[in-house]
């Protein structure tokens, strides 16, 4: 399988970075081929600019400047997401990778009613990220950033996408035996792939 694993966190010596190794080492162990993107390490410009936004529905224009991940998520049959949980959301970082890349004639196709799915070439989505925040506080507020990939991001992929979600809650109180046995989970759930 081909497998896009993109990484969202600006330290290259943080647990994420752990995370990414992890699961990046797993799915080639597995016999997959996987493609990391690392947002901040290759400089990826999140934010859309005045005329991004101004071609945002000319297909192909609105993929200028962002070629090379339109073709790898095109690519793929399946995405991993490996990123900390800021503000009970994803980084900006990757908030502007969706806003750019997943745009219209990529991730999706404007029609009557309800757009349409683009990208049905990915059939499985993981997401492993950390949260702050203890288990009881995201079922609280809703677990907001599931919600968006579960409901809005995965309905874009193939039909019956199985999505999988990886994540350490409380993150600020753990102690390095915690985030060890985190780590061999994540290894263990990707070797499975």
């Amino acid at each position: 399988m081909r497998v896009l694993l993109v990484f969202s966190h600006p330290r290259a010596d943080s647990y994420s970075a752990a995370l990414r190794d992890t699961v990046r080492g797993a799915l080639q162990r597995a016999g997959h081929a996987v493609e990391l993107r690392d947002l901040y390490a290759e400089g990826f410009q999140p934010a859309l600019t005045a005329a991004e936004r101004g071609r945002y529905h000319d297909i192909p224009g609105n993929l200028a400047g962002v070629e090379d991940h339109v073709a790898a998520l095109r690519e793929a049959d399946a995405l991993v997401l490996v990123y900390p949980t800021w503000w009970y959301g994803m980084p900006a970082m990757l908030k502007g990778w969706f806003d750019r890349v997943w745009a219209p004639g990529v991730a999706f196709h404007l029609g009557e009613g309800a757009i349409r799915p683009g990208l049905a070439n990915i059939r499985r989505i993981a997401v492993v990220t950390t949260y702050g925040s203890p288990r009881w506080l995201l079922w609280w507020i809703g677990r907001p950033d599931r919600k968006v990939m579960a409901r809005a991001i995965r309905r874009l992929l193939a039909p019956g996408c199985r999505m999988d979600w990886h994540a350490l809650t409380d993150m600020d109180h753990r102690k390095p035996p915690d985030l060890r046995a985190f780590l061999r989970r994540v290894d263990a759930a990707f070797s499975r792939w």
